[in-house]
């Protein structure tokens, strides 16, 4: 199996991506895997080489969040949003903004537990299939990949 098919990804209609991935961990430490700051600097990293300096979360309906990345090269992308929902364990429904060129995106992320294995199913929806297609065609399955296999290995040290 390739990297990438360790990710699936679907279109489930003409402005949404879905990424799909089970992991070997109790939901609870995936859903804190996604949504504290001391965990998600350690697998929501993208390529090879990025750092994570901000990581700021608020977690709560109305609240805010905050990441910037840093390349190797130097260049930094930074990613702001707001919770609209929050359900412990089981779902959130946040914002997404990559900046003024850059359309602002819902993504709802749930957590299925199956025993001590859980899978998270994450769908972004665009305001337009062209602004899905755009956002498809800049690495960021690569980057999400990636990220999902860090925290794979993550939980694996932690459950």
């Amino acid at each position: 199996m390739s990297t990438t098919d360790t990710v699936p990804w679907s279109l489930p209609s003409d402005v949404e991506v879905a990424m799909t991935r089970t992991f070997d961990a109790p939901r609870h430490l995936v859903f804190d895997a996604f949504t504290k700051p001391e965990h998600v600097v350690h697998w929501m990293l993208g390529p090879d080489g990025w750092t994570m300096p901000v990581c700021e979360i608020d977690l709560r309906p109305g609240g805010r969040w905050h990441m910037v990345w840093h390349r190797p090269d130097g260049s930094t992308m930074s990613m702001v949003g707001r919770y609209l929902e929050v359900t412990p364990h089981t779902r959130t429904v946040q914002t997404e903004s990559w900046g003024p060129e850059w359309p602002e995106t819902v993504n709802t992320t749930e957590f299925t537990a199956d025993g001590d294995r859980t899978t998270v199913v994450q769908t972004m929806r665009f305001p337009s299939k062209e602004a899905r297609d755009r956002a498809s065609g800049t690495g960021m399955r690569d980057g999400a990949t990636t990220s999902y296999e860090r925290l794979a290995a993550y939980l694996a040290e932690r459950s």
